[in-house]
C-alpha cells in the first residue's frame, strides 16, 4: 500500500490571481473556488466522455491565503516540461504570461528557472517529453 500524490498545496497573497497564471501555463482550469476562505483549486481540464486517459491523473495544485509574503527561497518548486513547443518557445510564452527569470545560483543548466507573479521558483526543462 503506498500513498498517491494528488494535491500541492501553494500559500499566497492572491489564490485567484496565481490560480489564473498557473491554469495558462498548464492548461488547467478552476476546480472549486471559495472566495470567503481563499482558497482555489485547479486541476486538470475534465476529459470528454470519449477520452481515454491511461497513466496517473496529474495532482491538483491548491492556493490558499496566508498573511505573510515569500521570505526565502522555495525548498519545494515545480518542473515544468514543454509539450509541444521547444524549451525556449515555452519560456519566452511564460514571460508573456508574468513570468519572470530568477538566479538561484543554477548555473550553466540544461533547465531554465523562472519564478510566478508571487515570487514562486518554477524551472522549464529542456530535454524531457512527457
Amino acid at each position: 500500500m503506498a500513498s498517491n500524490f494528488t494535491e500541492l498545496a501553494i500559500d499566497c497573497a492572491d489564490p485567484a490571481g496565481l490560480a489564473r497564471f498557473w491554469c495558462s501555463v498548464l492548461d488547467y482550469e478552476v476546480r472549486d473556488e471559495d472566495a470567503e476562505e481563499g482558497v482555489v483549486t485547479i486541476g486538470p481540464r475534465a476529459a470528454a466522455a470519449a477520452d481515454d486517459r491511461p497513466g496517473p491523473v496529474p495532482p491538483v495544485l491548491t492556493f490558499a491565503l496566508v498573511p505573510e509574503g515569500k521570505s526565502v527561497k522555495n525548498r519545494l518548486h515545480i518542473d515544468v516540461s514543454p509539450s509541444d513547443r521547444e524549451q525556449s518557445d515555452e519560456v519566452r510564452r511564460l514571460l508573456g504570461l508574468g513570468a519572470r527569470r530568477a538566479d538561484v545560483g543554477q548555473g550553466d543548466t540544461s533547465w531554465i528557472v523562472l519564478i510566478d507573479p508571487e515570487g514562486n521558483e518554477f524551472c522549464v526543462l529542456g530535454g524531457r517529453r512527457p
